[in-house]
């Protein structure tokens, strides 16, 4: 993920430029698209604004509103595609850190809709939670339809370790990284579909 930010010249306000693209892997298909089974990219346009409250022992940090885009690039049957207005909410305790993502999807013509059923299976938004202690940063997501007769969500936990505390001539740049993924929406082409 490659975040661009640009100071507007008001206090407190950011404008923020990020691209992240997620590729999954499928070396053992030849047949069906490998290297790649799916790609996704995902530009996002925020405006950032810097707060300072308090909140339940936490302090507001961030708040950013904006416009995202997520496709996975395809051609139909496997195009998908969806535009969002996204709202976020960033607060601090010491070594943890709360971040909740919510976004509105912009609806689409019936006829050029790729996924019109996304939101069933993705929601409205998720909880992000990010724990760093001795060097170590362990992270997990939480997303959840909120629909009683039709419950869908998701859970991710993530750990990363610099590989310089292994090897102090690698630095800091680099980390370690494992991932456990379980629910729907881990990528585009399957959001529909609950992997682990």
């Amino acid at each position: 993920k490659d975040v661009f930010e640009k100071d507007i010249g008001i206090k407190g306000i950011d404008v923020w430029f990020a691209y992240t693209q997620l590729s999954f892997w499928q070396l053992y298909n030849s047949a069906f698209s490998a290297p790649f089974r799916d790609t996704n990219y995902e530009p996002e346009l925020l405006v950032n604004l810097r707060t300072d409250y308090e909140l339940l022992g936490f302090k507001g940090r961030i708040l950013n509103l904006g416009f995202n885009h997520q496709s996975n690039g395809r051609s139909k049957p496997l195009s998908r595609s969806w535009n969002r207005l996204v709202a976020n909410i960033g607060l601090e305790k010491e070594n943890f850190n709360v971040l909740l993502k919510t976004w509105y999807r912009i609806p689409e013509d019936e006829q050029g809709d790729d996924n019109p059923d996304i939101t069933k299976y993705m929601g409205y938004g998720e909880l992000w939670g990010t724990l760093y202690w001795n060097r170590h940063r362990f992270s997990a997501m939480l997303r959840n339809n909120l629909r009683p007769g039709d419950n869908r969500g998701a859970i991710q936990l993530d750990w990363s370790i610099p590989v310089s505390m292994i090897s102090e001539n690698l630095g800091d740049k680099f980390s370690f990284y494992i991932q456990y993924f379980n629910g729907y929406g881990e990528s585009l082409l399957d959001y529909n579909k609950s992997i682990n």
